[in-house]
């Protein structure tokens, strides 16, 4: 029987964040943890299932992920969980068995401070190990593909819906070829192709066009004689990195094929370059507040502003105060029936503050510890109106978690830097989204678990780590030139085919 090794690593790096992503706000499985912890939704599970089913066992080496944040979280990675990865495959190997590293369930955006792209830098030591076995990996759709990563894996395939509800399919994909490459002897040959494009991920929504062709066309490849995988690798455009553009990637069985259809690919996406835009509602701060109460005005909510600015899963720091600042001194908003609900900020010291305070009012200091270029702390009185110890919504303890009411907004403070992709954090903290006449996320596009309550959704063009008007972030390492920072210049995917 063949043993495949398999190990996962998810973390996007976002280098406008001040905050250092550290070890305890990784989760971490080892070992038979793998195999208890499938979740739908998920690269890794679809990676794990698909070879269990086709014979093969599975070696579990270590899944790391957490909340982005900035490169320097990969501390973590050189000295522990990539030396965790490396030290399974090399007792595999000293077994002499019919055994291959891979499939490998990677972001494709993380980064090592002084280092560079972190998933490169594991593959890099993994080809060096084993020079002779294929190895290949499912992709986010927002990687920013690297030199060191192509030169070091077989072939990649990238998640083709945004927002990610087709995890578990890329993992199954990415367990395919390598069963293809093991049982059929196939020598996988792969084709990048470098797009000069930034474009936010709320302007890259697969829900519309031109992202729908543009997926479309991917799916149409996948079907030709002799293509294994075709992605656009949308890149992340919140992190200032010599690498930083959209990638094409086509896995082939020979390298013609290849290179033809990549260069195919990468003509069309950039013939659409103009074409990419906001998948919803989007508005600046004032105008999006007097739009929700103009809905509410009319029986139409709850309404969902996203604090697009500053959304940790992009790898913003949660705690730019501008948007709260101007509901608070909204007097619309203390006419309300019932409380906005705002999650959340960032903010340890807050958060413990409100510890055994429930029903009691306090004055309180919170947010712009960590981004303090971007706003100021807000003071405010208020009641705790609920905490939570050790919250573990996401399936390992995620620090405390607390709730204070001001000016009639319930607003969350949390110890550890969390997302609010879902609604959970809000239903967990007592807070009924469905009586909110509005609910702010510090988020960019609403998933499917939060549009079940939205009656209205706003993408609200705040400011912060993840600003979607890439022409105000501050770029000082990115290639030059670059679509939309740069206009009227040449592109020829034929010069940028690696």
């Amino acid at each position: 029987m063949k043993r495949v090794l398999v190990a996962a690593m998810h973390h996007e790096s976002n280098s406008f964040n001040p905050i250092v992503a550290g070890e305890n706000e990784f989760r971490v499985l080892r070992g038979q943890e793998f195999f208890e912890n499938f979740r739908d939704n998920d690269s890794l599970t679809g990676v794990v299932k698909t070879l269990m089913d086709a014979g093969y066992e599975v070696v579990p080496a270590v899944s790391c992920r957490a909340v982005p944040k900035w490169r320097g979280g990969l501390r973590l990675l050189p000295g522990h969980k990539k030396s965790e990865i490396l030290e399974v495959a090399r007792k595999e190997n000293e077994k002499k068995s019919r055994w291959m590293p891979s499939p490998f369930t990677l972001h494709g955006s993380m980064r090592i401070k002084k280092i560079g792209d972190a998933e490169g830098y594991l593959l890099e030591d993994l080809r060096k190990l084993f020079p002779d076995i294929p190895i290949f990996a499912s992709l986010d759709m927002h990687t920013t593909m690297t030199e060191r990563m192509h030169k070091n894996c077989n072939g990649f395939v990238g998640y083709k819906c945004a927002p990610h509800t087709d995890c578990t399919e890329t993992g199954i994909h990415a367990a395919k070829m390598t069963i293809h490459a093991l049982n059929d002897g196939v020598q996988a040959k792969s084709a990048w192709v470098r797009v000069p494009i930034l474009i936010a991920g709320e302007q890259s929504s697969t829900t519309v066009e031109p992202m729908i062709t543009l997926i479309n066309e991917l799916r149409e490849t996948e079907k030709k004689e002799g293509i294994m995988a075709a992605s656009y690798l949308m890149g992340f455009p919140w992190a200032d990195n010599p690498d930083s553009s959209v990638a094409v990637y086509v896995v082939a069985e020979n390298q013609e094929l290849a290179d033809a259809e990549a260069l195919r690919l990468a003509e069309f996406i950039w013939s659409k370059k103009d074409e990419f835009c906001f998948q919803t509602e989007a508005l600046h701060e004032k105008e999006a507040i007097d739009a929700a109460f103009e809905s509410i005005g009319r029986g139409q909510y709850p309404v969902f502003l996203s604090d697009s600015g500053d959304n940790p899963t992009a790898g913003s720091s949660s705690d730019v105060t501008e948007f709260v600042k101007m509901l608070i001194a909204d007097e619309r908003v203390l006419s309300l029936p019932h409380p906005v609900a705002y999650g959340g900020f960032y903010d340890p010291e807050a958060t413990k503050a409100c510890e055994g305070k429930v029903g009691q009012e306090i004055t309180l200091t919170f947010g712009a510890k960590f981004d303090t270029k971007t706003s100021s702390p807000v003071t405010a009185t208020g009641t705790v109106m609920n905490y939570v110890k050790d919250w573990d919504g996401f399936g390992r303890s995620n620090g405390d978690v607390a709730v204070f009411r001001t000016h009639n907004i319930d607003i969350i403070l949390a110890e550890q830097h969390i997302g609010y992709a879902g609604p959970r954090v809000f239903l967990d903290m007592g807070l009924d989204l469905s009586k909110a006449p509005i609910v702010v996320c510090k988020l960019g596009y609403l998933g499917e678990e939060h549009e079940a309550f939205a009656k209205r959704a706003i993408l609200v063009l705040t400011k912060g780590s993840t600003n979607e008007d890439l022409k105000t972030l501050r770029y000082e390492t990115v290639p030059r030139p670059l679509f939309p920072l740069d206009n009227g210049f040449e592109y020829d995917p034929r010069k940028n085919l690696h």
